[in-house]
């Protein structure tokens, strides 16, 4: 028998789920979102159409408003589950700036410690800037949307021109996230694989 079958996942079936379904509609709004940006430039350059999604400017809303919904129950079942659990109290805390400096510069050497379920200082501000920069770009876009309806909060971001601006950064914090994360997991096999198959811990 195997001694590893009976003991509980590093990581749970939905926070698994919660995980992936972020990642992909995370991905999907920030493609379609591209081809949006497109259409009506913030800056001086424009996103390569090969890396959008939608095709033109309909299509692409049509996207963008698909992954939003998708993205925002998802990302309020996480929130739930996060605070009902004790989730985010046992693996995002502490987070001490001197802990998260020390993890940082591990992490940039090469020598950041990566166990599955067990998340360093510098890892869980990652996650906490993942969050607030999802829940930023998930605000300024209702404001980008609805600017009438929801103008309390179109006035908290400045008007419809500065909600815009909060959007695309709060995009291109996202973007900057996921390249980090993905190389983070790319060289921490056993983390990566403990979010596909939950992984067991370890006595």
């Amino acid at each position: 028998m195997n001694a590893e079958a009976g003991k509980p996942a590093v990581q749970p079936l939905f926070l698994r789920i919660a995980h992936w379904i972020n990642a992909l509609a995370v991905i999907l709004m920030i493609l379609s979102g591209w081809r949006i940006y497109n259409a009506a430039p913030l800056f001086g350059f424009e996103f390569p159409a090969g890396f959008t999604l939608g095709g033109w400017l309909a299509g692409a809303l049509a996207w963008h408003f698909a992954a939003m919904w998708l993205l925002g129950i998802n990302f309020l079942a996480y929130l739930l589950y996060g605070f009902l659990t004790g989730h985010f109290r046992r693996r995002m805390l502490p987070l001490w700036p001197g802990l998260v400096w020390r993890d940082l510069r591990l992490a940039v050497s090469g020598r950041a410690a990566h166990a599955p379920g067990r998340y360093n200082a510098a890892q869980r501000a990652a996650y906490l800037f993942a969050l607030l920069a999802i829940a930023l770009a998930i605000l300024s876009g209702v404001a980008i949307w609805k600017p009438v309806q929801m103008q309390e909060i179109t006035a908290l971001m400045g008007g419809f021109e500065a909600a815009r601006r909060v959007h695309f950064f709060a995009m291109t914090a996202l973007v900057v996230f996921i390249v980090a994360h993905v190389a983070m997991a790319l060289s921490a096999r056993e983390a990566l694989e403990a979010m596909v198959t939950g992984g067991r811990e370890k006595a």
